[in-house]
């Protein structure tokens, strides 16, 4: 799809679709930069208000992750148009109002049709300075990578939606997609990193390649730091997951090696489809235990679960897993 958009020529485009960032950024003054995003999905769990709340998180996500604020939002909603699903809509709504407003954002406008399965997100514009982008191409070699939240989420969906999950997973699963990545993005740009992402679609594999792939960079992860959700390693382990899941191990395993003891549950879980996943955050290793410990000290999971070890060869080799 990105192929078939016409080469930039705009010298105020910061950051293009070339090298898979989180979001895209255009130069207004040489202070100012507007982030701009746009995201939105099919319901993810049974609960209107919790899709809505999920669908807003999701969609700020990737401007925290550039290193920006967001400021304004657009709703993007696709609905049924059966007077039975308004009261769901609202709900829907109100779910997404609470979210931006507990963000700081204030939701403009938007635009909606009509469709049979409902889908929700939002399009959102943040601030940054130009010269404070996070984007892929700024990691580092010696960088740790620490990530913000549990891996997990969409091999979770699927098994809710064959009843194989307790409610306490479920509660946990939601919450943990409802939950802003704002404050961890405001402590990583107060301790100062290198880079960030946030791990969604192309799971924790896929997203680590896009940086590593624009940094000319290789990585090792160390598959006993990555902090999974249980009820996740319980399904991939009775081999209920997701396709995206697995068309994401097809499509990525070109650029991984994988050590011996590394089992095939892992695998899985490492290039699980993410919604709403946390930042994975290149820290400098002389800054990673004051980023651990300030994010930590906010209640936020902070998982060293790899380090960048060299530039990247002519091998495809990006990956390396321990």
């Amino acid at each position: 799809m990105l192929g078939q958009l016409p080469p930039i020529t705009d010298t105020n485009v910061l950051i293009g679709s070339s090298n898979a960032d989180d979001a895209g950024v255009y130069r207004i003054t040489d202070d100012i930069a507007v982030v701009l995003t746009a995201d939105f999905f099919t319901p993810i769990v049974d609960d209107p208000y919790w899709y809505g709340a999920i669908a807003a998180a999701n969609s700020l996500s990737d401007v925290y992750a550039m290193g920006s604020r967001p400021l304004v939002a657009l709703n993007i909603a696709m609905f049924p148009n059966q007077t039975e699903f308004f009261p769901y809509l609202k709900k829907i709504m109100q779910g997404g109002i609470d979210k931006m407003t507990e963000a700081g954002v204030t939701i403009i406008g938007g635009h909606t049709i009509r469709d049979k399965e409902p889908k929700f997100g939002f399009s959102v514009f943040g601030v940054v300075h130009p010269d404070r982008i996070l984007d892929n191409t700024k990691a580092r070699p010696g960088d740790a990578l620490i990530l913000t939240k549990k891996i997990g989420t969409g091999i979770l969906s699927t098994g809710i939606k064959a009843n194989m999950c307790s409610e306490a997973a479920i509660e946990e699963f939601t919450l943990s997609m409802a939950s802003l990545n704002k404050k961890a993005g405001e402590i990583m740009l107060e301790v100062g990193v290198s880079t960030a992402t946030d791990i969604t679609g192309f799971g924790l594999i896929g997203h680590l390649h896009e940086v590593l792939s624009a940094s000319n960079l290789s990585a090792r992860i160390y598959a006993s730091n990555v902090p999974f959700f249980v009820d996740a390693v319980r399904l991939a382990e009775l081999n209920k997951v997701p396709g995206g899941s697995r068309a994401n191990y097809r499509s990525f395993e070109q650029y991984v090696k994988w050590r011996e003891a590394v089992s095939d549950t892992e695998k899985l879980l490492l290039n699980d489809a993410q919604t709403s996943g946390g930042l994975l955050i290149f820290v400098p290793k002389e800054k990673k235990d004051t980023l651990v410990s300030a994010l930590r000290k906010e209640g936020i999971l902070a998982a060293h679960i790899g380090d960048i070890i060299s530039e990247g060869s002519e091998d495809t080799k990006r990956i390396f897993v321990d």
